[in-house]
This record gives C-alpha cells, sequence and structure tokens, in this order.
C-alpha cells in the first residue's frame, strides 16, 4: 500500500517551496510545447499541442540535423463603453520555440497537418545505406 503513494516535494515540510511554485506556475506565458514522438516501422509520428494557435502563426524549419517548432499569437481584446473609456482591456501574447534533432531521419520527405490544435508531423526515417556489390573478375 504505501509503494503506491506518490512521495513529492509537497508531502515534506517546505514553507518557501509552494510560495515559489505559485509564482512560477503562471507567468501568462506557454512555457511548453507538449509533444508526443511515436515510433513506427518506417516513420516517426510529432503530435506538438498547439491549442489557439493560427495555422499561418505556425512555422516549422530545418537546418541539418534540427527541426525548430515556432507558433507566436497576440490576442487583442477590447470593450470600450459608449465615451470611450476602456471598460476591459486584455491582451495576451503567447509563443512556443522548440527544437527537436532529426539525425536519421529523411528531411525531403517531411509533412506537417494542423487540425483541432495538434500539429502532426510524419518524419519517414532515412534508409540504410546498403553498399554495392559487384563482382570481380578474376584476371
Amino acid at each position: 500500500m504505501y509503494g503506491l503513494t506518490p512521495f513529492e516535494k509537497d508531502f515534506v515540510f517546505d514553507p518557501f517551496g509552494a510560495f515559489e511554485r505559485s509564482i512560477m506556475k503562471d507567468s501568462g506565458q506557454l512555457s511548453v510545447c507538449r509533444t508526443d514522438i511515436r515510433e513506427e516501422e518506417s516513420r516517426y509520428i510529432m503530435e506538438s499541442e498547439l491549442p489557439g494557435f493560427e495555422k499561418e502563426n505556425i512555422t516549422v524549419d530545418i537546418s541539418g540535423t534540427s527541426l525548430t517548432l515556432k507558433a507566436e499569437r497576440c490576442n487583442d481584446t477590447k470593450d470600450s463603453g459608449k465615451d470611450g473609456r476602456y471598460i476591459r482591456r486584455e491582451r495576451s501574447c503567447a509563443s512556443y520555440r522548440r527544437s527537436f534533432d532529426i539525425t536519421g531521419v529523411d528531411a525531403d520527405g517531411i509533412t506537417a497537418d494542423y487540425k483541432n490544435g495538434i500539429l502532426t508531423m510524419i518524419l519517414p526515417k532515412k534508409k540504410p545505406d546498403v553498399p554495392a556489390s559487384r563482382r570481380l573478375n578474376i584476371g
């Protein structure tokens, strides 16, 4: 029974830890682009969560053996009263930038699709180089 109990820092007396986590927890920016990578026989499938982003604001750059995923958005919502004073004004900007090592991936064959806040990329594996074989004539 005790082996199933999750022991984390919260279970230990830590008077400043909870305070520190509450300050750092929500800074108004998105801190992580959660990404799942699955391996299949001939390819990798990478799914990244990018909720609320428009497809036009997402870029994927490939340089050498590095794939960099970037997404940016800025929302500007304004409501004003009759005399032009703001009743509510909210602005939020968020950006992601994350790089992945794509050694062993055929970079020319990578494809991407964005649907329902999930960017799905198909990364085909490089085909192994098979040494050419030939028969020597004995002279």
